[in-house]
C-alpha cells in the first residue's frame, strides 16, 4: 500500500468532513437521494457555525449581468472561506472574524490620478448606486459558489478619481494590523495581501468592489468592509478589507505571485486546460453538489471577457 504523507495530498483529494460523519447515511440513501449526498458535501453541514447577520442595504438595484444559476446558501457563503488574515482553515473567519470592527475605515486613492484622497468608506460610497450581481466564484482550490454580492462598479471608482495617462495598472492594499487579525501573526504570507489588476481589467463592467452579500452589510470573514470581485479570475484575486486603491505606471506583484511564482502568476483567469502543478483545474465542485462538473473557461465569462487576452499566451500569462 502506498501511503502518502500529509503535505502530499491534495486538498482537493481530501474526503469532506461531513461526508465522512455521515457516509452510511450516504451510502443507504444513495439510489433514492441524491439530495441526502448534497447535503453531506455542504460545509455547513459539518460545521453550523453562527453567520453574522448584518443590516440590511437600501436601494439595492437587480444587474442584468446576474447570472441565473441557482444560489449557494447563505450559510455556505459565509461559514466556508478563504481569508488568511483570520486562519487558514476553512471555518477559521467565521470564528475568528467575530470580534473585527471594520468602523470606521478609511479608503485612500492615491497614484496617478488628479484627485488623490483619503476617504471614510461610508461617506466615499454614498453619492454611488449598490448594485447585486449574482456571480460565480471559482476558487484555484477546484471548489465554486454562485454568490449574490452587492457592490460597485470599480469603474466608476476609478472614474471618480480621475486617472492620469500614466496609470495603467491597479494595485489594491489590504488591512494590515496583526492585533484585530490573529491570521497576520504567522507568516503563512507576506503582508499586507496586495493584489492588482490591468486598467482594463479593472475598468471592465464585470468588475465590482463588494460592500454586501445576500442584500447585507458585508460580514467579516467576508472580506468586511470592501473587496474585489473579479468573477472571471480565481477566487484568490479577491482581496479584501481594502484599505489603499492605487494607480501605477507599473504590473504590480501580487501576494500569491510573491509567495509561491512558480504556482501562481499576475492574471489568474479560469482556465481549465492550465493545471495548477499540484492538481487539475479542468473540473470543479460546486459547494453543496455531490458530483464534479466541467470548468468553463474564464470560469463562463469567455463571451464577455475573451477580448481583453486576445492574442495572449495563455498558458504563460497564467
Amino acid at each position: 500500500m502506498l501511503i502518502r504523507k500529509a503535505g502530499d495530498v491534495r486538498s482537493s483529494e481530501v474526503t469532506p468532513q461531513a461526508l465522512y460523519l455521515r457516509r452510511r447515511e450516504f451510502i443507504q440513501g444513495i439510489a433514492g437521494s441524491a439530495l441526502a449526498a448534497a447535503a453531506a458535501l455542504s460545509p455547513a453541514a459539518a460545521r453550523r457555525v453562527d453567520a453574522q447577520t448584518g443590516q440590511k442595504l437600501p436601494n439595492v438595484r437587480k444587474s442584468p449581468l446576474s447570472t441565473s444559476e441557482k444560489l449557494n446558501d447563505y450559510e455556505d457563503v459565509t461559514t466556508y472561506n478563504n481569508f488568511y488574515e483570520f486562519g487558514t482553515a476553512k471555518d477559521d473567519p467565521a470564528m475568528n472574524a467575530k470580534s473585527f470592527k471594520p468602523r470606521p475605515w478609511k479608503l485612500a486613492i492615491e497614484g496617478h490620478v488628479a484627485k488623490p484622497a483619503a476617504y471614510d468608506l461610508d461617506e466615499f460610497i454614498k453619492p454611488f448606486a449598490l448594485e447585486e450581481r449574482i456571480y460565480r466564484l471559482r476558487c484555484v482550490e477546484a471548489w465554486s459558489m454562485v454568490i449574490p454580492w452587492v457592490g460597485i462598479p470599480l469603474a466608476d471608482i476609478i472614474k471618480r478619481a480621475e486617472p492620469t495617462a500614466r496609470a495603467k495598472f491597479v494595485e489594491f492594499v489590504s488591512l494590515h494590523d496583526p492585533v484585530r487579525m490573529p491570521g497576520q501573526r504567522v507568516d503563512v504570507l507576506p503582508w499586507p495581501y496586495v493584489e492588482g489588476l490591468r486598467m482594463d481589467e479593472a475598468m471592465h463592467p464585470l468588475t465590482i468592489m463588494a460592500v454586501g452579500v445576500y442584500g447585507e452589510v458585508l460580514p467579516n470573514q467576508n472580506g468586511a468592509p470592501m473587496r474585489l470581485i473579479v468573477p472571471w479570475k480565481y477566487g484568490f484575486k479577491g482581496i479584501k478589507s481594502i484599505v489603499k486603491i492605487r494607480l501605477v505606471d507599473y504590473q504590480p506583484r501580487n501576494t500569491w505571485q510573491v509567495q509561491t511564482p512558480h504556482e501562481y502568476g499576475f492574471y489568474a483567469n479560469v482556465n481549465p486546460e492550465v493545471d495548477h502543478p499540484r492538481w487539475s483545474q479542468a473540473r470543479e465542485r460546486r459547494i453543496g453538489e455531490f458530483f464534479k462538473r466541467k470548468t468553463l473557461m474564464f470560469n463562463g465569462y469567455a463571451d464577455q471577457v475573451a477580448g481583453l487576452y486576445a492574442g495572449m499566451d495563455l498558458r504563460k500569462n497564467y
